[in-house]
């Protein structure tokens, strides 16, 4: 019997692939197969390019797969040999740098949709999340401290329409297109963006001055909810186009507003995606290695981590002595003390396995698990003050004792030696300043931030104090291990928070699957 062809995807935006991953991963790529992903970003281009060449061997002839592994297990210089040379060389072709909103980069990805022959009469799906930055709260609430910042005049609010003219050039059959949730309430002038953008969707024939040919029903995922041209944006409730990724088994509160365009003439109606168990923190944190933080100054590095961290440790649990309202806080300050270790690393790119046998036994630890590995890759720990390590510390054994984490200059005025430098940390601005991610819990969501600091994502063992590794971000985003992000530390925190957790992006591809 003659294998199906993949139904073909073309990824705009791609950052380092998240959602394209979710699509290619569904039956092993038999049922859609990435043929022109586009990123403008270095460093996640190359990560993007690194896991096209990672699916195409695979696809074709896993054995192949070697070099990928010689190169993630830290034993060649390259991913490729000269058996898979050509297959490099066509991963680049599916995985472009592409700047788009130039002249030359929409001309680049134009030329390479129309060499694979796509448009109306053959099925094909558009994915992508335009960049976020004009919608996001932080991003706006940034731009409205510049004097001379006119919404209007920046472009970002309008890369949409970027993917809005491959829409009405090609008409795909299907497109998937995500963004913050901020972008539900932005704002040029007096026009809602959210607004304009469903109307542009439904009918881009008609947003781009064209004759009207092809319209599309934009649909919910989340709920019934749909919208098409004929309606006014007034007569639906946006929110429900948002996707809280806790509800489908991502381990993370990510809430993202996802939108499934399906051509009108092909008369289809989706279904929505299925609530599942929630999934935690220590579900994503399963297996991984115990790893203790680095200290950013030299000059703090004369006395061994683990006698620092106790010191710290040892001084709370004396300040806390006599408090009855802080027993809780005293037993683990104690356990940690207890669990404290002298012989963990400080972690590496490609940091190697103490332990080769692992069987995972639920579908998340199956989702991330790959037995060719023998390197946690993307592992390296980030160096923190030791200041910090004392808020961190204190900050994880709160954590456990009252299952959160402690907010505020108040829950910081406990204890001695907690209060930051900050002039206006007594405002309430930085109430959360310090934020645990706890066990029991999924995770707050993973955004770019985490690339500057790691002060909203502290690990919750007490004993390993520090923040989480770019490896540990990436589980709670649900990548695979085997998902090697290319670049600094830094890049690739950038890499992991702008990504859309592949796990959820899988899912979404199986509604797709059944409207093809």
């Amino acid at each position: 019997m003659q294998r199906p062809i993949p139904t073909p995807v073309v990824d705009l935006f791609a950052g380092p692939g998240g959602l394209g991953e979710g699509f290619s991963a569904l039956d092993d790529g038999k049922a859609f197969r990435t043929i022109v992903s586009a990123e403008m970003d270095e460093s996640a281009h190359r990560t993007l390019r690194l896991r096209a060449f990672y699916r195409l061997l695979k696809r074709e002839d896993p054995v192949a797969l070697k070099p990928y592994y010689r190169f993630c297990n830290g034993i060649a210089d390259t991913p490729w040999d000269m058996a898979t040379a050509a297959a490099w060389e066509e991963a680049g072709e599916e995985a472009r740098q592409i700047t788009l909103g130039t002249p030359e980069g929409n001309a680049e990805l134009e030329r390479a949709i129309s060499k694979a022959g796509l448009g109306p009469d053959k099925p094909w799906v558009l994915i992508g999340g335009p960049p976020c930055q004009a919608y996001s709260l932080v991003g706006r609430s940034r731009n409205r401290g510049k004097a001379d910042y006119k919404p209007e005049e920046d472009h970002r609010h309008f890369l949409y329409r970027e993917y809005l003219k491959i829409i009405q050039k090609y008409k795909p059959a299907v497109f998937v297109m995500e963004n913050v949730k901020g972008i539900l309430t932005s704002r040029v002038g007096d026009q809602q963006i959210f607004h304009t953008i469903l109307e542009d969707l439904a009918s881009p024939d008609t947003a781009l001055g064209k004759r009207a040919q092809h319209e599309y029903t934009i649909h919910s995922l989340a709920s019934p909810v749909a919208f098409h041209g004929d309606m006014s944006p007034d007569d639906i409730d946006a929110r429900e186009f948002v996707i809280r990724a806790e509800d489908y088994g991502i381990p993370q509160a990510r809430h993202r507003v996802i939108l499934l365009g399906i051509r009108k003439d092909l008369g289809a109606n989706p279904g929505q995606l299925q609530a599942t168990a929630q999934k935690y923190v220590e579900h994503a944190l399963s297996g991984l290695p115990k790893l203790r933080s680095e200290l950013s100054r030299r000059d703090e590095q004369v006395a061994p981590w683990n006698r620092i961290v106790k010191r710290h440790l040892t001084e709370l649990l004396d300040d806390a002595k006599g408090r009855y309202d802080l027993s809780p806080l005293r037993r683990e300050l104690r356990q940690a003390l207890s669990s404290l270790s002298g012989d963990l690393g400080t972690g590496n790119l490609r940091l190697e396995r103490t332990r080769s046998e692992f069987t995972p036994r639920t579908e998340l630890e199956r989702w991330y698990h790959d037995s060719n590995l023998r390197v946690w890759l993307n592992s390296e720990v980030r160096g923190h003050m030791s200041s910090d390590l004392r808020r961190y510390a204190y900050s994880a054994v709160f954590a456990k004792a009252f299952e959160r984490s402690p907010k505020g200059h108040e829950e910081f005025s406990l204890l001695s030696g907690l209060h930051p430098e900050h002039r206006n940390w007594k405002s309430g601005k930085f109430a959360d300043r310090f934020r645990v991610q706890q066990y029991g819990r999924p995770s707050t969501t993973i955004t770019s931030h985490i690339a500057k600091d790691g002060h909203y994502f502290i690990h919750p063992d007490p004993a390993q104090c520090r923040s989480f590794t770019v490896r540990e971000a990436a589980r709670m985003q649900t990548f695979p291990d085997n998902y090697f992000f290319q670049g600094n530390r830094t890049e690739q925190f950038h890499q992991v928070g702008n990504a859309v957790p592949p796990l959820l992006a899988y899912k979404i591809a199986q509604v797709v699957l059944q409207l093809i």
